[in-house]
């Protein structure tokens, strides 16, 4: 399973490119240096690091994600749960719904996503 922890700079930075992408990386340099204040070489320093690891790609100056923002949330969700309820939803479920009352329409909103997650069994 790849890393795709994120470091708080990191994450803003790519932000910025799913906001913007597909984005040329010269347009990225003045959107980081306007958002983060950060000099062209940090700009490119970052998304090197970032390509590496396989969370972004930079083609003919073109930048573009590789793991879009919903299916990186997605991972640190399954992550956090894995890491703090030993992979457990009930238990997080149990544990959140203890400390915020779930309103009718998120309970509603989870019984359609169980149920559809029977009817694709």
């Amino acid at each position: 399973m790849k890393d795709y922890r994120l470091a708080e700079q990191e994450m803003r930075f790519t932000e910025i490119v799913w906001a913007n992408e597909p984005i040329k990386s010269s347009d990225l340099v003045v959107l980081a240096e306007e958002e983060l204040s950060w000099k062209k070489s940090t700009t490119y320093t970052v998304l090197k690091k970032l390509c590496n690891r396989g969370i972004l790609q930079n083609k003919d100056t073109i930048v573009t994600s590789l793991i879009s923002k919903k299916e990186y949330f997605a991972h640190k969700s399954v992550e956090f749960v894995e890491d703090t309820f030993s992979g457990s939803l009930p238990a997080f479920l149990s544990a959140f719904s203890r400390k915020k009352k779930l309103t009718e329409e998120e309970v509603l909103s989870l019984r359609r996503l169980i149920d559809n997650y029977e009817e694709e069994e």
